[in-house]
């Protein structure tokens, strides 16, 4: 029992004091990431993952490992004698933020809006063209835009006035002007009677027989005293004959 734990003892501290190679793979989101430099900074070795970022190392127990690659995040992790053991060591790594290298800002013309707004929105789609086409373009990402594209609000706004009727004043009905009491304002009772020869209980019922003319409304709306006469005298002849009253 003693030797057994004398042994157990010497290798415990073997794998301390003694390299050994470990093997690993490093990944990006499940992707494997080639050329990343692995750097053992206590014995000041280096490697480099290969193509399948596989890579092999010589370590002891508390080393530092450091993984450096351009895309990604710089990693360390202390090796322990988990580690050592483990069949192949999963190293992930996170990816760098992207930073910008400038920042331009471009000083934005001053525009005066007067009172004119289709002009001024003319002048401002305008403007928003030019700007589009002087912008740098991205390769290969779509910035969700379209080349010397206009507002999409604004022209389907447009398109939508184009076919819209506009909203007419609402016009007053002209007040229809009634044939009777038209010719009861312009001529007198003594009209009637005297050059029409109608007697006083003959004029209302020969007003309404005026009326009933489709004319007699083309008459009224005239509002020409002289065809309002010669209306009533030809109407007068016709009302005659059919007049039982008249002898």
């Amino acid at each position: 029992m003693k030797v057994k734990l004398l042994l157990f003892l010497l290798l415990s501290i073997s794998q301390y004091s003694f390299s050994q190679t470990i093997k690993g793979k490093v990944k990006f989101n499940n992707y494997v990431v080639p050329n990343v430099e692995v750097i053992n900074a206590d014995s000041k070795t280096l490697t480099v993952t290969n193509s399948d970022g596989d890579f092999s190392i010589a370590v002891k127990a508390n080393d530092t490992l450091v993984f450096v690659s351009k895309e990604h995040q710089l990693k360390k992790i202390t090796i322990t004698p988990e580690t050592i053991n483990t069949k192949e060591l999963v190293i992930e790594l996170i990816l760098k933020a992207e930073e910008l290298n400038e920042v331009v800002i471009t000083k934005m013309p001053s525009i005066k809006i007067s009172k004119d707004e289709k002009w001024e929105q003319d002048k401002l789609d305008q403007y928003a063209l030019e700007k589009a086409a002087t912008a740098i373009p991205v390769s290969g990402v779509y910035m969700g835009g379209i080349e010397n594209g206009m507002n999409l609000m604004r022209v389907g706004g447009m398109i939508v006035d184009l076919f819209r009727k506009e909203k007419e004043p609402t016009k007053k009905p002209v007040p229809q002007i009634e044939f009777k009491a038209l010719a009861k304002n312009t001529f007198d009772q003594k009209f009637y009677i005297e050059k029409l020869k109608l007697k006083p209980e003959q004029v209302p019922l020969f007003l309404e027989f005026c009326d009933a003319d489709p004319q007699s409304q083309t008459i009224a709306q005239s509002n020409n005293d002289l065809a309002l006469m010669e209306f009533l005298f030809a109407k007068n002849t016709e009302f005659k004959k059919l007049s039982p009253l008249e002898k």
